[in-house]
Order: structure tokens, then C-alpha cells, then sequence
């Protein structure tokens, strides 16, 4: 009888790119090995679930692949194998119920990431998935994979290797980019890294600063360019962060690189016409403050007063006119992004040109790359998770595609 060996197949990163290609894998018999630098996997994945974690979005197909801009072909071809339908059914075979928020956003019924993790390792492990944890790959050294593992260096030359260790947000829980210098080295194009569903830095006043630190801007219209929708955000000490400012990041962050400084136009006051806030605000003021006035006719008071305060000069303040159309237009000056190490996500990665339709490196036979190091970005709302699902499923089936032919 003749005994057949089992195909090795290396997996770089224990995220949920990663941990997709190894349930694609172990199901054909082959021997998958998961390395991760962390002391425990998928640490990313459950920060994402601290506040709720959002696997995907109930809005139709037709509207979802569109949110991933103009990598959408690239991402389509991955996702139309395991479209969000198919994300919700394989959480259910785990045991995981989900349900759909006011929203359109998927959640697990517990609104935790931990009981789908483990549902996941474990099944993962009792299907025979080998994981080698505080790992942590140095690149290759003759074509050897080279980690630095608890017992010191070693070397492995498995016969094809999944890449799935994020883009360069939140570092500390290990997505740092290092490997983009490695590959760069081998002659694979990397877009440099950019902060994607980030916060942006603002020349606060130190009185509005330490004021308004934390406070929330609830109910106003952000616009931008051809972008405009309702929603809140956060003021921090240094800026503004949240998910109506996620929503539009990646134009702000682009227009700030191009010409160094932007701004965006809040309007204070969706429910309230220009003419009704002069009618309002006309109404004789007494010996009220300015501040109880404001509060008095139109409703605004305390971080949406603060605002006004920041940006709008004492001149226009006394000119009622001006006033409202600072409150239905309110000019909020950006000076940068802020750092990408507390961006949500990031752009930039292995440029698809460099991979086949299997998300192999052409530069690097038997090589497959998926999840954040490719140069793709999708808003938050649940479309960064199914990417990474969907590619690291397309991955593990171009990685086993691959092992056949050896």
C-alpha cells in the first residue's frame, strides 16, 4: 500500500482570515499548522466584539459589494463565495444565533466575540489544526520560513504558505506590517499604510479640550465633498473620533494628503430650517447670556454650544444671520488623521496585482495572501469582517488548489 504524504500548509496569523483558511484546509486531509506571534489568538477579534461584535450587514447584496469602493471587483470574487448569508449560516453551525440591529448590522444574540471564538478554535482543534502560539516570523532564509518561538529559532519549508497577519492598526495586539518590508524585498508591490475608520486631530482651545473630553455630538448632519448623513461622534482631547466620522474618513484623510488641511460642515440642527433658527434666535435675548438664549429659542446647549463657541468669532456671534448658518453649516478645521496605531483599520497592502485569482503572489509560487494585507479598506458596519472571511476562505481553497498539483 502506498503510503501518501499529507501536504503541509503554514498559516501566518491567527485572525479570522487566517483561522477561515485553516477550516477550508483541514477539511482536505492536509496537515495545517497556524503560527501567531500573541500569546492567544485572535485578539483583534475579540477587541472589535467589546463593544458588540458586528460579523456583517443585512442590507441587499447588490448594496453591500459596493461598499468596498473601487476594490470592489477585487473583493466580489472572494465574497460571492461566501457572501454574508453564508457567514450567518456557518456562525449558526458553531452554535451562534445572530440577529439584526435597528441598523441593518448582523450581532451574535450575546453581542460577545468570545463565544464564537471559542466555538471556532475548538472545532479547529478537534478537526486536527496545529497551533503554535508566540511565534513570531522573521521572514524566510533560503526559502525556509524563520519564527522566533519560545524554544528559540526555527525553520520550516512547508509545501505552501497562507500570509494572513492584518494591515497596521493596533499593533499591540499584533497586526504591525513588518512583513511589508520582507515582501517588498522580494519585488511585491505594497501601498503604504494608511489609517482607514480613524479619528482626526483638532486644534482644540485647552477650555474646550478639557471641558468637552468624552462628550458625545449626538443627532447632526456631517458633510463632505458629496458625502452627507446623519449620525454622532466623539469629542476626544485631541480630536474627533466615532462612527459618523469612520463614515467618511477615508475622503477626509485623502483630501488632508493632498492638500495638507481640510475641513468638514456640520449641521447642528438637521431638524430645524435656516429661516426658523433666525425667527427663533430674533426673539428678544433680555438679560439672558448668549449661551441661555441659545438654549432658550433653538434648544442648543453644552459640547453643540461649545463648538459654536470654538469656531465661530465673536463678530458673527452678534449677527444673527451668520449665526445660523454657522449652526446649519458649522466648519469643523482638521489637521491630520489620527495616529494608525488607533485607527479601527487600515489601507494600503499587497497591491492585487500581484496575485493571481487565487490570491497567490506571482512573484512567489505556493505563497497566498489574504485579509488586511491586501490594499483593500471597507467602512465599519460589518464589511471589514466579511472581507477578511471571504478572503481567507478564497486563500485556503487557492492554497489547497495549489498542494494538488505538487
Amino acid at each position: 500500500m502506498v503510503n501518501i504524504m499529507k501536504k503541509s500548509i503554514a498559516i501566518i496569523g491567527g485572525g479570522p482570515a487566517g483561522l477561515m483558511a485553516a477550516g477550508v484546509l483541514i477539511q482536505s486531509g492536509a496537515q495545517v499548522d497556524v503560527y501567531d506571534s500573541m500569546p492567544s489568538l485572535g485578539r483583534k477579534f475579540l477587541m472589535a466584539g467589546k463593544s458588540g461584535l458586528n460579523i456583517t450587514h443585512s442590507e441587499p447584496y447588490e448594496k453591500f459589494i459596493t461598499r468596498y469602493g473601487n476594490k470592489q471587483k477585487e473583493i466580489e470574487s472572494h465574497l460571492k463565495n461566501f457572501t454574508p448569508d453564508d457567514l450567518i449560516a456557518w456562525a449558526k453551525e458553531l452554535g451562534i444565533e445572530t440577529f439584526v440591529g435597528t441598523s441593518g448590522r448582523v450581532f451574535p444574540k450575546e453581542m460577545k466575540a468570545s463565544p464564537l471564538l471559542r466555538a471556532w478554535l475548538k472545532r479547529l482543534q478537534n478537526s486536527g489544526v496545529n497551533f503554535h502560539l508566540r511565534h513570531n516570523w522573521k521572514g524566510w532564509e533560503n526559502n525556509f520560513l524563520v519564527f522566533d518561538s519560545p524554544n528559540g529559532e526555527i525553520k520550516i519549508k512547508p509545501d505552501a504558505t497562507i500570509l494572513a497577519l492584518g494591515g497596521a492598526s493596533w499593533p499591540k495586539l499584533g497586526s504591525r506590517g513588518e512583513w511589508s518590508s520582507w515582501l517588498s524585498q522580494a519585488g511585491v508591490k505594497v501601498e503604504a499604510f494608511r489609517p482607514s475608520n480613524c479619528g482626526f486631530i483638532v486644534d482644540w482651545s485647552k477650555h474646550f479640550s478639557e471641558k468637552f473630553h468624552g462628550h458625545p455630538i449626538k443627532s447632526v448632519v456631517l458633510s463632505f465633498e458629496d458625502f452627507r448623513q446623519q449620525g454622532e461622534f466623539i469629542v476626544t482631547k485631541t480630536g474627533i473620533e466615532g462612527s459618523l466620522i469612520y463614515a467618511t474618513s477615508s475622503k477626509l484623510r485623502d483630501a488632508l494628503a493632498s492638500k495638507g488641511n481640510t475641513a468638514l460642515l456640520l449641521d447642528l440642527t438637521p431638524d430645524s430650517s435656516r429661516e426658523k433658527l433666525i425667527q427663533a434666535l430674533s426673539r428678544p435675548r433680555g438679560s439672558r447670556s448668549m449661551t441661555s438664549h441659545i438654549e432658550k429659542t433653538i434648544g442648543l446647549k453644552g459640547v453643540k454650544v461649545g463648538l459654536l463657541y470654538e469656531f465661530v468669532s465673536k463678530e458673527d456671534f452678534s449677527n444673527i444671520e451668520k449665526l445660523a448658518d454657522a449652526i446649519k453649516a458649522l466648519s469643523i478645521p482638521l489637521i491630520a488623521t489620527a495616529p494608525i496605531e488607533k485607527a479601527i483599520s487600515s489601507a494600503g497592502g499587497i497591491n492585487f496585482d500581484e496575485l493571481d485569482a487565487n490570491l497567490m503572489l506571482k512573484k512567489m509560487p505556493g505563497v497566498f495572501c489574504a485579509g488586511e494585507m491586501l490594499d483593500w479598506e471597507a467602512p465599519t458596519g460589518g464589511y471589514l469582517l466579511s472581507a477578511c472571511f471571504a478572503t481567507g476562505r478564497g486563500a485556503g481553497r487557492g492554497a489547497l488548489e495549489w498542494t494538488k498539483s505538487l
